[in-house]
């Protein structure tokens, strides 16, 4: 395997870094490594297959293998769990092997430094400021504009903020009703309950009690079924909720965060 991938450094502060063990930082680097830049494709059996750039096939075995001694099966088990649950990479497994999938790969590694490669001689500082601008330049003009605003808002939530707290709240919610529910990318959960509050102004009592309130309703359970569907209809639940004050009382199972209603709405 030639060539290099691009680590940008802060990722030193993040918690996948910070709060990982040694062997999870080595697996981290390792599967970085390991990711295809280019679409492959192969035929096997009569049947053919394609990865995409930050995409690669591999076992539990291999990955150990490539991480070197040190590594255990069940360490490469417990890290990829874990950078799943931080929206990191997806990790599909079949009987034969499994399907590592980088998030935003195309957005952090680029093919620019393959096709700009230096000659033998080494290039002169106004040389290398103006190859590295124009690569720069570039890179943000091939990316689509809403790639630009992910590279910029793109945050990872601890899984002890508030955000990520409602996200796992919200899920025990849906799970009640429906126990086999898929299991959420509680980073992409986490950060759309942060713009509810920090973008539309709604509080952390308003969105919990709505959490709640949803999963009790016979037409919105089936219909409310992440943090980004409760913010699109905020305003569409909050007068069902009024309506339904009028009508009765609230249910029992919904537990009021005040002793009045008074959630702002």
């Amino acid at each position: 395997m030639n060539g290099w991938i691009k680590l940008h450094r802060e990722i030193m502060d993040k918690p996948i870094w910070t709060e990982s063990t040694p062997e999870q930082k080595t697996i981290l680097i390792t599967l970085l490594v390991m990711a295809n830049h280019r679409e492959k494709e192969w035929e096997w059996q009569g049947e053919k297959f394609k990865t995409e750039p930050g995409q690669f096939v591999t076992s539990l075995e291999k990955i150990a293998q490539k991480c070197g001694r040190g590594i255990t099966i069940q360490n490469i088990r417990t890290a990829l769990k874990r950078f799943e649950r931080y929206g990191f990479l997806t990790n599909k497994s079949t009987n034969r092997n499994r399907l590592v999938s980088i998030v935003n790969w195309e957005i952090y590694q680029s093919l620019d430094e393959e096709d700009n490669k230096p000659s033998g001689r080494q290039l002169t500082s106004n040389q290398q400021a103006t190859n590295k601008q124009l690569t720069t330049n570039k890179n943000v003009k091939n990316l689509r504009t809403k790639e630009v605003k992910d590279i910029r808002r793109k945050r990872v939530y601890d899984e002890t903020s508030n955000f990520y707290q409602l996200a796992v709240f919200f899920f025990e919610q849906i799970k009640s009703n429906n126990p086999d529910h898929k299991l959420p990318n509680y980073q992409v959960w986490a950060d759309d309950v942060r713009k509810m509050v920090e973008l539309d102004k709604r509080t952390e009592d308003q969105i919990k009690y709505l959490m709640q309130w949803v999963q009790q309703d016979d037409f919105e359970m089936a219909n409310v079924l992440s943090p980004a569907k409760l913010r699109k209809r905020f305003d569409n639940l909050v007068m069902k909720v009024k309506q339904q004050k009028k009508q009765q009382p609230l249910p029992d199972n919904v537990t009021p965060i005040k002793k009045k209603y008074n959630y702002g709405f």
